[in-house]
């Protein structure tokens, strides 16, 4: 039986925690004594704790983070009410900052804030060997790069097969954006070039096909950029698949050549632009060129095959819903694949909180602790953007709707057209979940050819083109019952589907 057991709550079974696997690499002398157990947030406390239990461990080291810490507090409570004797330790970006405040730490033993790599095997061996440790709460130690064993290792066969792989040639971020804990770094510094690539190419040789970098500046260093870029250039498969996460405003000629050179299907950059306003930019310490970042995103779209993955933030100090709409009529009009929309997170730790008395910033006290309202956002207002980016997922980023979505955001603002589709929507349904594609289909057709006084024909052709292209495979039968719901108009709208479905059927869109 394992002394020491590594464990976190996922968000979901297909993602692996690099953070433990960390650890795990760096155990040395514990190595052989120490287990991985990862869970999911979906399971129930009690379950885990029975698992948990069953091993005998001595010591219990948790990764805890935003979507998890409210089930891992469960977890940590039931655990010392049933087994005091085992210490429990924490570790991971939720519980290194404003550790006072937080009903987990009062339950834990120890907490390591920060880096976690050398100092969790040493407290490990002072629990278990002496002399025991003086401090609850202990600042984890930051040692070079190449002193620290890396994780890939780890990761098992059945990882490979199952799950995704998050890979690092870099921790630390120079820039200072507020919002995100990253603006805490002093600078960012890169792993050895030669063992990290190492590294990747056994992690491919075993099989792997589908790696996530979690740099928040791969493209920072250009020449860095362009060596990995080549590693996978020299590997091209059918189903490789790497994400990045670029600076949107530094794509110099060098690495835009090499981008260029990847098929379909193989490159995703997720693209924060968070804002477009200038005054607010500045407000958060972002520096982010936008006539650079909008001809940079320019290019990717029309001269590379990168699926293209852009992040917009609402609710950040004195960003209005009308500044807001034209940020994202902006980015809309550059047709990346996914526009992201994310509300304001107050991260513990982050130098947001510094504008919440001036801009009047109203966070939720729970996780993951969203802005409320703000005094340029009515909470109304917060409420209906909530609800506009579920309804922006389901439709847009989906990709089932690209046809019918073009005939949804026509007018002078894009933003306001979706804004209008979804206070409609709300007030037809009373949902924001539970709405199947052929719900939508029904919906849209109704609001469009009824709201809007598009067009019933090319509406028709727009939302069964989108249908079959989506992958739907309904028989004809089934599409019967597409847009019956409401009105005499989706009748005849539904039997125009079926039609059209029996003669496209043999040959989908």
């Amino acid at each position: 039986m394992p002394a020491i057991i590594l464990c976190t709550l996922n968000a979901k079974y297909i993602h692996a925690s690099l953070g433990l696997r960390y650890l795990l690499a760096n155990m040395d002398d514990l190595r052989d004594q120490t287990a991985l157990r990862e869970f999911t947030i979906a399971r129930k406390p009690q379950e885990l704790v029975d698992e948990l239990l069953a091993l005998e461990p001595r010591v219990i080291g948790f990764g805890v983070y935003i979507w998890n810490v409210t089930q891992t507090c469960e977890v940590v409570r039931l655990l010392k009410e049933q087994r005091p004797d085992i210490k429990l330790v924490l570790g991971g970006p939720e519980v290194s900052h404003e550790v006072d405040e937080q009903q987990i730490v009062r339950l834990a033993d120890h907490v390591i804030t920060g880096w976690g790599d050398v100092s969790f095997p040493k407290l490990c061996r002072a629990l278990l060997h002496g002399p025991k440790p003086l401090m609850k709460v202990i600042a984890g130690e930051q040692p070079p790069l190449d002193q620290i064993a890396l994780p890939y290792g780890e990761y098992t066969d059945a990882d490979l097969a199952h799950r995704l792989l998050y890979v690092e040639a870099s921790r630390g971020c120079p820039f200072k954006c507020e919002f995100c804990l990253s603006s805490l770094d002093k600078t960012a510094r890169a792993f050895d070039p030669d063992a990290f690539l190492a590294e990747l190419d056994t992690l491919y040789r075993r099989g792997a096909r589908n790696f996530k970098f979690v740099d928040r500046t791969f493209n920072l260093k250009i020449d860095a950029s362009v060596r990995i870029l080549q590693f996978f250039l020299d590997r091209l498969t059918h189903d490789l698949f790497v994400h990045f996460e670029v600076i949107p405003d530094h794509l110099p000629d060098r690495l835009k050549d090499m981008i260029a050179q990847f098929p379909p299907g193989v490159l995703q950059f997720e693209v924060g632009i968070q804002s477009f306003n200038v005054d607010v930019q500045q407000r958060i310490s972002r520096r982010q060129d936008n006539d650079k970042t909008v001809a940079n995103l320019r290019w990717l779209v029309e001269k590379s095959h990168a699926h293209l993955h852009t992040d917009l933030i609402f609710g950040l100090p004195g960003e209005t819903l009308d500044s807001f709409t034209a940020g994202f009529d902006r980015l809309f009009g550059l047709k990346p694949h996914e526009i992201q929309l994310g509300i304001l997170k107050r991260l513990r730790g982050t130098p947001i909180a510094r504008h919440t008395t001036e801009y009047a910033m109203v966070y939720d006290a729970a996780p993951p602790y969203t802005v409320q309202q703000t005094g340029a956002v009515t909470r109304d207002d917060m409420q209906r953007f909530t609800r506009l980016a579920r309804y922006w997922d389901l439709v847009a980023n989906s990709g089932r709707f690209g046809r019918t979505l073009a005939l949804l955001m026509q007018g002078p603002s894009a933003f306001q057209a979706f804004l209008d589709f979804s206070d409609w929507l709300w007030q037809t349904t009373g949902k924001t979940s539970g709405l199947t594609p052929e719900d939508l289909v029904d919906n849209l057709f109704e609001y469009l050819t009824g709201e809007r006084g598009a067009d019933a024909q090319t509406t028709r052709e727009a939302l069964l083109a989108d249908y079959l292209h989506s992958g739907a495979r309904a028989s004809p039968r089934s599409l019967q019952g597409l847009l019956q719901q409401h009105t005499a108009t989706g009748k005849t709208m539904a039997k125009s589907l079926t039609r059209r479905q029996e003669q496209h059927v043999a040959r989908p869109l």
